[in-house]
């Protein structure tokens, strides 16, 4: 059988010292001062070779794994794998990979996934947290564990956050509409107890009392299958008809939203305006663009990346800290006064 190569096999291959065979290994070669030559040198030689590091083996030398457990609502998401991949990009640099889970929004998921992550000994934790969740993550804080929680967390938590101003972003997204003309707007939101979720409909309610409107608020259950969204927000187009703009708490909602406008037989920009949180790639491309709420999604992989880094150099003695970061307004001719 032949033998499994160790690091001491590869520098006395190279005639290096096995600290230097480590560092590059770990992405560390630019911190130590090893040079470029002499680091394509190890990892053309350790590719040849075939060699994988056995990282369970140097987590129980070193104490660390160099590894990070990230749980995100869903994967597939735009905005979530957007902040995942900024994530990936900046800790990868310091020698860290990150272990990716979906909750579903589920709070036994959530639960799981932070035992199996635990397990795993990874060394930190990124959570976009589901509700139901703060003993866990607080208890795992006291244990030492380094955690950083976005897009959504209760004031109970005591992790580090970063979030967005999610009352301001809706609450200037419903005024923007108001200041359009429009009277009558509904807002679809998510029927999940979410944080992030009930302050974007405080924001939807603020804007509409500055100018004595009615609200028309649907809720729409979460994971619930695409079609019947559809159905449900067509029998509230049936049912409202006085509705001459919709607001839509986030991207996938909104798709559902237009696609249920289109069987409704309405023009977007003509018959009903259109605003959504959550501005995705796909949103300037559709015919009128749709106005969309942007959240600074490399801003927030980066502060959070930022401070978890912080908490696991600094052996997690520095205190916890609270971002909250701006969103910005994006004008499209889907949110155009209408023609009267």
């Amino acid at each position: 059988m032949k033998k499994k190569l160790a690091l001491k096999d590869i520098a006395a291959a190279l005639k290096v010292s096995e600290a230097s065979v480590s560092y590059v290994l770990n992405g560390k070669a630019r911190q130590y001062g090893i040079s470029v030559a002499l680091e394509n040198k190890i990892l053309r030689f350790v590719e040849k070779v075939g060699y994988r590091p056995n990282r369970l083996a140097a987590s129980l030398r070193t104490g660390k794994s160099k590894t990070v457990g990230m749980i995100v609502e869903d994967i597939s998401d735009p905005f979530f794998s957007a902040i995942a991949r900024v994530v990936e990009e900046h800790i990868y640099k310091e020698g860290y990979r990150v272990i990716y889970g979906s909750s579903e929004n589920s709070t036994v998921i959530a639960r799981d996934l932070l035992q199996t992550f635990k397990n795993y000994q990874v060394d930190g934790y990124i959570v976009a947290p589901t509700a139901g969740l703060d003993d866990d993550i607080n208890q795992l804080v006291k244990e030492g564990y380094p955690v950083v929680a976005f897009d959504r967390a209760s004031p109970d938590l005591q992790c580090s956050k970063v979030l967005v101003d999610n009352f301001r972003g809706s609450e200037a997204a419903v005024l923007h509409l108001i200041d359009n003309g429009f009277r009558n707007i509904a807002m679809v939101t998510l029927a999940a107890g979410q944080d992030q979720m009930n302050e974007r409909v405080n924001g939807y309610h603020a804007a509409l009392q500055k100018h004595g409107l009615p609200s028309i608020l649907k809720e729409i259950i979460y994971n619930e299958d695409p079609h019947k969204t559809v159905q449900n927000l067509k029998s509230l187009l049936k049912s409202k008809k006085d509705i001459n703009a919709i607001f839509f708490a986030t991207n996938y909602l909104a798709l559902s939203g237009l696609q249920a406008l289109k069987e409704s037989g309405l023009i977007i920009a003509r018959d009903i305006g259109v605003a959504v949180f959550d501005d995705i790639n796909n949103f300037a491309l559709f015919n009128p663009a749709i106005t969309a709420v942007a959240q600074p999604i490399k801003e927030i992989g980066l502060r959070v990346t930022k401070i978890l880094l912080e908490e696991l150099q600094d052996n997690h003695m520095i205190d916890s800290q609270n971002i909250l970061l701006k969103t910005k307004l994006i004008i499209r001719d889907s949110s155009a006064r209408l023609l009267v």
